[in-house]
């Protein structure tokens, strides 16, 4: 599994390349830097600025932590180290907290919604290559819970999957003796029909996928009546202006990509401190 530490070497390297050129031109010395927020928002990627800094010999200091308010203007990190080893740790820096810092926002506006509600907030696997861990983990910080991170994590069945099935509950007794006994089932229902056979199979999650609000409710109706320990998950067209009208439907869960392809990243900027 990919550490943090990796990931920020990986992530330096890229930039760095086969050498900063301006690293020629003088000879190091010491300084100091500030980055500072021209947004308003929720800050993220604290552990991750952390391993930046750690793997270019720089000290930093956070003001604030993952998961706090920011505004405007704010201070969120102090740095010291050579002036190099700061102008080169820049650019990547400031990328990935202003992209985790978006995230974060976005998703607080989600669950800030669905706040005493009882539903819970889930992210989904729509994600940028190989940016999968940072950006679930920037949902987390904003108050989201991690749905599958991959195809080992929960064996879920969606339309592509179940047009190579013939019959649904067969299927779902042969994978339990071949999945892992933690793993859980989750089938993908576009229609109240295909949910009462998710039910019949055994689903350990039945996903209303792009229903209507009055197709969810029965669906929460039958899971009462037929398989009260089925959970039930809404996804699908999911908005902030909406969310609510899903909640107030019975499901336990909400899933949205939204938090993270719709998030805008946060204006951040670093500072020479003379």
């Amino acid at each position: 599994m990919e550490r943090i530490s990796d990931f920020a070497h990986e992530l330096l390297s890229e930039d760095i390349g086969r050498g900063d050129l301006f690293a020629r031109c003088k000879e190091p010395a010491a300084a100091k830097a500030v980055v500072k927020s021209k947004s308003d928002g929720v800050f993220a990627g604290e552990y991750y600025a952390k391993a930046i800094a750690t793997e270019m010999g720089v000290q930093l200091k956070p003001l604030v932590r993952d998961g706090e308010t920011i505004t405007n203007s704010q201070t969120l990190l102090e740095l010291e180290g050579s002036d190099i080893a700061l102008l080169q740790t820049e650019r990547s820096l400031l990328n990935l907290l202003q992209h985790a810092s978006g995230i974060a926002t976005q998703t607080r506006k989600f669950a800030d919604r669905l706040r005493g509600s009882g539903v819970v907030l889930l992210d989904t696997r729509k994600t940028r290559a190989l940016l999968r861990r940072l950006e679930k983990y920037a949902t987390r910080v904003g108050g989201a819970v991690n749905h599958r991170f991959g195809l080992d994590d929960c064996l879920m069945l969606k339309d592509t999957h179940l047009a190579a099935i013939g019959d649904l509950s067969e299927f779902v007794r042969h994978a339990r003796t071949v999945i892992p006994w933690t793993s859980t089932i989750e089938v993908e229902c576009e229609t109240i029909e295909m949910a009462k056979s998710a039910f019949a199979a055994g689903a350990d999650i039945v996903m209303c996928d792009n229903m209507k609000i009055d197709e969810i409710i029965e669906v929460v109706k039958l899971r009462n009546a037929i398989s009260p320990a089925t959970k039930i998950e809404a996804s699908g067209n999911v908005t902030l202006e909406n969310i609510d009208r899903y909640a107030s439907t019975g499901v336990d869960a909400i899933s949205t990509g939204s938090l993270i392809h719709h998030a805008v990243w946060l204006d951040f900027s670093m500072k020479m401190v003379v």
